[in-house]
């Protein structure tokens, strides 16, 4: 990906599993920003029928689809969240094909501001890409009964998948702004209202 193809200032917009992104990129998108949403990336570059799928089933085998001969995307979570050989593996098949799309989608954006939402900015050392990262952050137990329900794992399965990723006060360490998505709809809302007027509004503005 290269958000300086971007006609439009480009931020990340990143936080833990479960913690809201896609809730605040729906609210950025409201606001007027063009959000391109990595996890959608995702699914498409492992549609029916696509490369990116048929080089995933010969690395993790034809178990990993479902009888209609599409991704089990839970199914293949389990397993590589479980091994981080595997995930890694995964990530080469996946990364390449989603920062093609997301350079494309970013270069044809339009409005005041482009974000790139995606998962493993500070993982993948690519914050410094951007004009800023934007974490969205939330309590870890409420991060984890969301996990949960949303998923329906047990709390096992759950927590091996919280342990992953990057712990969050060094995901905090690392963002230029935060969000706390621990209270209510509202209140992430009135957050991201002061940030849009804010410091946000600056970067809009720069040339």
């Amino acid at each position: 990906m290269a958000p300086s193809d971007s006609p439009v200032p480009v931020i990340g917009l990143t936080g833990g599993i479960a913690s809201g992104k896609s809730t605040v990129g729906g609210m950025l998108a409201q606001l007027g920003a063009a959000v391109v949403d990595a996890d959608q990336l995702a699914r498409e570059v492992v549609a029916l029928g696509t490369p990116g799928l048929q080089e995933v089933v010969a690395a993790f085998g034809k178990e990993v689809l479902d009888g209609e001969g599409r991704l089990d995307r839970g199914r293949l979570a389990g397993r590589v969240f479980a091994d981080p050989e595997e995930r890694r593996r995964l990530e080469q098949i996946l990364h390449p094909r989603i920062a093609e799309l997301a350079r494309d989608r970013l270069a044809a954006a339009r409005g005041q501001l482009a974000v790139y939402q995606a998962p493993l900015i500070f993982e993948t050392g690519r914050e410094g890409e951007f004009q800023g990262v934007l974490l969205v952050d939330c309590d870890p137990e409420l991060q984890l009964a969301r996990l949960r329900a949303r998923d329906r794992l047990g709390e096992a399965g759950a927590r091996a998948r919280l342990a992953a990723q990057l712990p969050a006060a060094e995901r905090r360490r690392r963002a230029t702004w935060i969000v706390d998505n621990s209270g209510s709809l509202e209140d992430t809302r009135a957050q991201l209202h002061r940030l849009w007027e804010g410091d946000l509004a600056a970067l809009r503005r720069s040339p």
